[in-house]
């Protein structure tokens, strides 16, 4: 909204969302941060959308799982000797993940039994996952987060990974940047690393005295290798800056 600031003896600008106040033409209503986050929440929801949308359902064949339309996917056990057994419907599966239509539009052991097995997956991840398959939506906390991950990172399902990178991106901390780093490597989660691979490099010095790096260089030290190459680039790009100015 426009109005007049009599203090300053002139006219103000002040985003109706965030009620900040900010510099820009007299028919803007909103900040330019507040712009960019609305376009983002429209590029998830579009996203969200498409990724709803089904295929059309494939042929029947001969199999009593895909006559039923029905998968069961299987848990691992967990330490109570329980798991989950969770039937999902075929169609779901074969438009969210295209491991899974390989799986079950191949004569493969999954197609002809209707059972696919999910070793990574506790009973309650296995909820979670196929809860999302469905609806697009999630109930993240870390632990879930990173369960998820790995599982759409092995199905590749995209857009889950996606929505559990964003969270924690959000979330990277420098408690936990060195292990959310090298989880983010193993499993090709590009945003994750990248945030965390920021945060490492504005406190490489403060957190290579600490037990995540020191256990990191034990296990990879490729690795810490990459980490140093990224402090050093950044700490001359920085230099070349200042003299710049």
């Amino acid at each position: 909204m426009v109005y007049y600031d009599y203090s300053e003896r002139k006219w103000q600008l002040r985003c109706e969302m965030c009620n900040e106040e900010f510099g820009g033409r007299a028919a803007a209503w909103i900040c330019k941060e507040c712009l960019e986050k609305i376009h983002r929440e429209m590029d998830i929801l579009k996203s969200d959308i498409s990724f709803l949308r089904l295929d059309p359902p494939p042929p029947v064949t001969s199999s009593a799982s895909a006559s039923s339309g029905l998968v069961l996917l299987q848990s691992a056990v967990n330490s109570d000797g329980a798991f989950a057994s969770v039937p999902v419907d075929r169609v779901v599966l074969v438009s969210r993940s295209p491991v899974f239509k390989v799986m079950l539009d191949t004569d493969m052991e999954e197609s002809r039994t209707g059972v696919i097995k999910i070793p990574d997956a506790s009973p309650n991840v296995l909820q979670s996952f196929v809860s999302y398959l469905y609806t697009a939506e999630l109930n993240l906390d870390e632990d879930i987060a990173l369960d998820l991950i790995t599982l759409a990172n092995k199905y590749q399902v995209v857009h889950l990974k996606e929505c559990c990178e964003r969270y924690m991106a959000c979330n990277v901390t420098l408690d936990n940047a060195i292990v959310s780093y090298a989880f983010a490597r193993l499993h090709n989660a590009k945003l994750l690393q990248d945030a965390a691979r920021s945060l490492i490099i504005e406190n490489f010095l403060t957190l290579r005295e600490g037990e995540d790096y020191k256990k990191l260089l034990k296990q990879d030290p490729h690795l810490i290798v990459e980490l140093y190459e990224a402090y050093f680039t950044n700490l001359a790009s920085t230099k070349e800056s200042n003299v710049e100015v």
